[in-house]
């Protein structure tokens, strides 16, 4: 019996066999795996339940032609040509919502008050894990990721994030990967090269 909590077979998918991808199949993608995914990575833990990411989900021909000329030149046909492209970024008004989210601390929300730096701080860290947490959904609900930042931040802003004081951080194209756009796993760093125990 293995120590696990998962299976062989879930860490594979999750992690050992999965790879970035850079083409994709044309199954499609539903709204409601989209809504799956999400309702998967909410759930995985921020600093105090801040729950920064908020995700724009790029679908419609009309959307993927404002967003084309935002990416890196290397990043368009790839991106152009998936399913779906979520547009990951992290709320700077996260603060707003701590009464409802951390309800045993409601006066929470006052730390952040006239602290651009800590609220920068938060939003990104907390922001990044959830977009880590995305992808980990994503490839457990047997969706393959292609994770980039080849991109105008300012412009994505600007073209998605409009009237928000939501800021990009990165963007995952989604969907069901074509095997033949795989590239050979690059190498890793060893445990010991990356960690220490005291």
């Amino acid at each position: 019996m293995s120590d696990h909590a998962v299976s062989d077979a879930a860490l594979d998918t999750i992690f050992r066999e999965a790879h970035t991808q850079n083409k994709w199949t044309d199954k499609p993608v539903s709204p409601a795996l989209l809504m799956a995914v999400y309702d998967l990575m909410r759930l995985a833990p921020t600093a105090a339940n801040t729950s920064p990411a908020r995700i724009v989900f790029v679908t419609s021909d009309e959307a993927k032609a404002r967003l084309k000329p935002i990416l890196a030149e290397g990043n368009r046909e790839k991106t152009m040509t998936a399913p779906a492209i979520a547009l990951i970024g992290h709320d700077l008004d996260f603060y707003e919502h701590l009464p409802k989210l951390f309800p045993n601390n409601p006066k929470m929300k006052d730390n952040f008050a006239g602290k651009p730096e800590l609220i920068q701080t938060v939003a990104f860290r907390n922001g990044s894990l959830q977009g880590a947490y995305f992808i980990l959904a994503a490839r457990a609900l047997g969706l393959d990721c292609g994770p980039m930042s080849g991109f105008n931040n300012d412009a994505l802003d600007k073209e998605f994030f409009a009237g928000t004081n939501i800021k990009s951080n990165f963007i995952c194209a989604v969907g069901h990967g074509d095997p033949a756009g795989v590239f050979p796993r690059n190498p890793r760093l060893s445990f010991d090269e990356a960690c220490k125990i005291v």
